[in-house]
């Protein structure tokens, strides 16, 4: 039997499990409002063109109005000034949308600190307990804001000083970009970085170091709860947008059972 067959089989079977991590997409999904005078995504929309009816009798379907950063979403480097002449979300080579991924839980500790920060001693214990992170794989950073993702204002968590998501330190997040051989970040928050990040030395961390490596982000995720520590596969293709800066996606991860 083929390999590919026995893949097949594997899924049909129930071998494989196949693990949406998406979030679906609608007028009601939360999206990253930043300060004037800055400009800001348009929320989701859809534009029926026709539904069986005198505008064409027998089909259905419509033209959607949305941002390359709305909801599941995938950075590509260019999306940041440290990759301006980055890869676009058209040149991620295919082979780079098909990669292990290992998820580090610190759901306990958001819970608690809504500020919390994902620093490098964590990520280094966690290799002390599963061993190291995969090359050319994702780190899933899984802190459980996903379950706010029904609400725009608990998902965003934002006061007078800004918003208050978790995420991770400059200090990691340049190790990440520079010391690990990780493909990218995949995070359950409106993005790769912290709420309070505007506020951090640089600015934005994670899309500044991490971008800027060529390593890219997917944010939004859900069930990451469902996931293994270790032995995940994760396709993540978005739409190739040629000089696009990102785009929406529908992740999916395979975990045998």
């Amino acid at each position: 039997m083929s390999v590919l067959q026995s893949f097949v089989d594997s899924v049909r079977g129930g071998a494989i499990e196949v693990i949406d991590l998406t979030a679906p997409l609608s007028q009601d999904t939360p999206i990253l409002q930043l300060p004037e005078p800055f400009g800001n995504t348009i929320p989701f929309r859809l534009e029926e063109i026709s539904r069986y009816d005198d505008r064409g009798p027998a089909w259905y379907w419509n033209d959607i109005h949305t941002g390359e950063h709305t909801g599941t979403h995938f950075d590509a480097p260019v999306h940041w000034v440290t990759a301006r002449d980055g890869q676009d979300v058209s040149q991620v080579p295919a082979r780079s949308l098909i990669a292990p991924a290992v998820v580090l839980d610190f759901a306990a500790e958001a819970s608690k600190d809504p500020d919390f920060l994902l620093q490098i001693d964590h990520v280094k214990e966690w290799e002390r307990a599963n061993g190291p992170l995969p090359d050319g794989g994702w780190l899933l950073y899984r802190t459980g804001w996903d379950t706010r993702s029904g609400d725009q204002a608990a998902f965003l968590n934002a006061d007078a000083n800004g918003p208050h998501t978790p995420g991770i330190s400059v200090e990691c997040a340049q190790w990440l970009a520079a010391e690990t051989p990780i493909l990218g970040i995949g995070v359950e928050t409106v993005g790769t970085d912290a709420g309070a990040a505007h506020s951090f030395d640089p600015p934005f961390p994670c899309h500044s170091f991490l971008l800027g490596a060529g390593k890219y982000g997917l944010t939004q995720l859900r069930n990451l709860d469902r996931l293994p520590v270790t032995g995940a596969v994760v396709v993540a293709p978005p739409l190739p947008i040629v000089g696009g800066s990102g785009s929406p996606v529908r992740v999916l991860a395979l975990v045998e059972r």
